[in-house]
């Protein structure tokens, strides 16, 4: 087993970190490029699994793509074609965008992934694109990956889908709207959870040239044809997060360039959850900081993340340094990302000393805690490794096993984190 062994400098943090573009903001404006006939420029494409995986089946489509740093160029095209099998790896996200896509076409693709990615439930996906007459076949256990995806009699129209399994499948449903002779009515049942996803779904798709309304329970796509166009990716605060709440485990400051700058991204909650923890939060120009002296407290959170759901595990480390208890609610739905994010996030907390509690539908942590050094288990999840690396911080001898399951959304995290995390070096 591969493990990082992290070494942090002693005495208060004082850093600078740049983190990627929005991997979920780069997914999308790729979706909306590649059915486009027309040829579009995407700027700050982050180097992670989920992007390579979209860029690969551009390619592989026919359509040149040149990548230059993290701007990417992709062709125009007279037809717009699609691969007959496409390898998600662990890209969840991607792999469900991509079924949806592939549903477009009369010819046959098979969407599969790694072992971890199979065992994600996709059948509500799967379900709606059924019902609206796409063809889907099962290659294995129903519901999950792998499957066959041909259009059959799609066109569009009115479709039912719960709200409170995955956003990612509406947001799968709307990008192929436009595509769609009927366009696309989505009706929403029950509650809409991480609605912040859908609106930034929407968002990109105008940046493309399409229509797109929203209201409480009904997503309205008018039939059209996505516009190439230049697009500039912003920086991630599902990313920042992580450099912005080790302030929460040791005192000092930290500085993200470029982050105030994005406006798209329900994660930018990180924010004011930190402010209301007790952290001094500040914008300057297009940077935010985050400081801590030694006298301020890092105080407790009650708070629904629902809208905000890819913060818990940083956000769940950073309760842990708390004088009291904190309550993180609204996340059942969570049980099933790259990990359980609350049964596998509260397991590896408390083998080092924590004191979380799973409920129905969060967590519900009492801290401050005391730790001891562990091997963490990652649980092929890159943001488990990203938060249980930050308690580094408070014990030495911390271990991440699989680290690079980081290559999800920030491949270099360890070394772009040494200013907070210290040097590192690989163990066995």
């Amino acid at each position: 087993m591969t493990t990082v062994v992290l070494r942090p400098p002693a005495g208060p943090i004082d850093a600078v970190v740049s983190v990627p573009g929005s991997k979920s903001i780069a997914n999308r404006a790729l979706v909306c490029a590649m059915l486009s006939k027309e040829a579009s420029v995407i700027s700050g494409i982050p180097s992670g699994d989920d992007a390579r995986v979209v860029l690969n089946v551009i390619r592989e489509s026919g359509r040149s793509v040149s990548v230059v740093g993290n701007r990417v160029l992709i062709g125009e095209t007279s037809e717009l074609r699609f691969p007959g099998i496409v390898d998600s790896i662990l890209a969840g996200t991607s792999s469900r965008f991509l079924t949806a896509v592939a549903a477009l076409f009369s010819s046959t693709t098979i969407i599969d992934g790694e072992a971890a990615l199979r065992s994600r439930p996709m059948s509500d996906l799967h379900d709606a694109l059924e019902a609206l007459g796409a063809e889907v076949l099962h290659l294995g256990e129903e519901g999950h990956l792998p499957v066959s995806i041909s259009r059959g009699s799609l066109a569009g129209g009115d479709i039912h889908i719960a709200g409170n399994v995955s956003s990612q499948f509406i947001s799968a449903l709307m990008l192929i709207g436009p595509m769609l002779d009927e366009g696309l009515t989505v009706h929403v049942t029950g509650p809409l959870i991480s609605r912040s996803y859908v609106e930034m779904t929407a968002d990109v798709m105008r940046s493309f040239g399409v229509s797109v309304n929203i209201d409480e329970s009904t997503i309205s796509v008018s039939s059209g044809s996505y516009k190439g166009r230049d697009y500039m990716i912003e920086p991630d605060y599902s990313s920042a997060a992580f450099p912005l709440v080790a302030i929460a485990l040791r005192e000092g400051r930290v500085v993200i360039p470029g982050l105030a700058a994005a406006s798209l991204q329900g994660d930018s909650e990180i924010v004011p959850i930190l402010r209301m923890m007790g952290m001094t939060c500040e914008v300057s120009g297009a940077d935010i900081s985050v400081s801590r002296n030694a006298e301020q407290q890092v105080l407790p959170l009650v708070k629904d993340m629902s809208n905000c759901s890819d913060l818990v595990p940083a956000v769940a480390v950073a309760c842990c340094m708390a004088s009291g208890e904190s309550v993180l609610s609204g996340i059942g739905f969570i049980r099933n990302k790259e990990s359980d994010r609350l049964g596998d996030l509260a397991k590896e907390l408390n083998r080092a000393g924590a004191k979380v509690t799973v409920e129905h539908d969060g967590l519900r942590i009492l801290g401050p805690c005391s730790w001891t050094s562990v091997v963490f288990d990652t649980h092929h999840d890159h943001r488990m490794a990203m938060a249980l690396s930050l308690l580094s911080l408070c014990v030495t001898g911390v271990e991440v096993a699989d680290p690079e399951v980081v290559t999800k959304s920030w491949p270099n995290y360890f070394a772009e984190m040494t200013a907070i995390l210290g040097s590192n070096e690989m163990g066995n």
